[in-house]
């Protein structure tokens, strides 16, 4: 199950013109590069995979049993690159 702040999903979708609604997408057996996300209040998350073919990341946190999403953008370099290595094997091409 997932969950977000709506004002949030829609400052995310004009700033990334990535929409929370998609992020679930990521969880649905794919694969997915996934570990902690440093922030200093609560455990957060990240998780790394490919929509269509786009490398992305969300940055989530765990809410009375929701996945919270938190943010939702393309991949950086460096996700892309560890994304790749490995489920690829090799660096990423969609710079």
């Amino acid at each position: 199950m997932f969950e977000w702040d709506e004002a949030k999903r829609r400052t995310n979708l004009a700033k990334h013109r990535l929409d929370f609604r998609d992020a679930a997408a990521l969880f649905d057996g794919r694969p997915r590069l996934e570990g902690p996300a440093a922030f200093r209040d609560e455990a957060r998350h990240f998780t790394v995979g490919v929509l269509g073919e786009v490398h992305v990341t969300v940055i989530w946190t765990w809410r009375e049993g929701r996945r919270r999403l938190i943010s939702f953008r393309r991949a950086r370099r460096e996700e892309r690159q560890a994304y790749s290595q490995a489920f690829v094997g090799g660096p990423d091409s969609d710079g």
